[in-house]
């Protein structure tokens, strides 16, 4: 049970990090954001790179890196939930 939670949490947050990665993609087509799947994605990846927007401005105007760190501190998040989880579930084996 508790190895199918990890991959769950795991497979969530991977899962995510590729709607963040097709989001960016969408940005090197013309109008692309504005179709019903970029306008998707936007509302599921937009509220959490704009924390990161808020911290770290378009280099030149034009080069945005918050989805590169957001993406960094996305993968942080999941190996800090990891040992939590893993700590958490040796308690309950003891």
């Amino acid at each position: 049970m508790e190895i199918l939670i990890l991959k769950f949490v795991n497979t969530a947050l991977e899962i995510y990090s590729y709607l963040i990665i097709g989001y960016v993609l969408l940005s090197w087509f013309p109008n692309a954001r504005e179709s019903s799947i970029g306008q998707f994605l936007g509302r599921i990846v937009e509220p959490y790179i704009g924390i990161f927007r808020k911290f770290i401005p378009p280099i030149g105007g034009v080069l945005d890196l918050s989805p590169i760190v957001a993406i960094f501190a996305l993968r942080f998040i999941a190996i800090g939930l990891n040992s939590v989880l893993v700590f958490l579930f040796s308690l309950g084996q003891s």
